[in-house]
């Protein structure tokens, strides 16, 4: 998307708005490994999702100003640092040619997240889509590059430095930004989250009430 950080922030948080009142609770078991993407995100404390909000709704969220993140850091890329921007082409290229792609052609809302269930203790599964997205990509295994020179591997880290101080900078901007969204954001959870969240406690709260429980 062309514009501004700001007006790319904004975009975002309207699409982000748009889709939040079609998200509905999981009914799976819930997971115990925390989303690296979102737990201690800055990006969620700047728009005030960082505390009693589902993680569904702060990943589709954060995954949303990731991919601002990412088109700017591709397009910085690709105008100043070379050696990077050829290795990450080359990686792509790699990637476009394995016959199978869990994750392809996801939402944002759907980014990032694990692609299967927890295995339940002494029931594994018989397969999962990451074990078939690493068979698939292990057949398809192409020669390895050449390796770098000492030179090579100095200039690309120092690409990668830059990339990554950029990739910062812009991280700050959009939390920035964030800040003016706050009462809308806020607004949109009170109408279309919490709704649900209490109605998910009240459905608990009958339950464990139900006759046959002591008292």
């Amino acid at each position: 998307m062309e514009g501004s950080v700001e007006a790319r922030v904004s975009h975002e948080v309207d699409r982000w708005l748009a889709w939040l009142p079609r998200w509905r609770p999981g009914t799976h078991r819930g997971r115990v490994r925390l989303c690296t993407r979102c737990f201690g995100s800055p990006i969620l404390a700047a728009s005030g999702l960082d505390v009693d909000v589902p993680h569904p709704v702060q990943h589709a969220f954060s995954m949303r100003m990731k991919g601002i993140i990412d088109a700017s850091v591709d397009d910085y890329t690709a105008r100043n640092l070379p050696m990077l921007h050829r290795e990450i082409r080359l990686a792509e290229e790699r990637k476009a040619r394995r016959p199978y792609r869990a994750g392809e052609g996801l939402d944002p809302e759907f980014l990032g997240l694990d692609l299967d269930p927890e295995e339940t203790p002494g029931q594994p599964f018989l397969f999962t889509l990451q074990g078939l997205e690493a068979d698939a990509a292990a057949e398809s295994a192409e020669p390895a590059p050449r390796p770098f020179t000492p030179q090579e591997k100095e200039a690309l880290r120092e690409e990668v430095r830059l990339a990554d101080e950029f990739a910062k900078q812009l991280g700050r901007r959009i939390c920035i930004e964030l800040a003016h969204h706050r009462a809308r954001i806020a607004a949109a959870v009170e109408r279309h989250v919490e709704p649900q969240v209490a109605q998910m406690l009240a459905d608990l709260d009958r339950e464990l009430d139900a006759p046959g429980w002591p008292g």
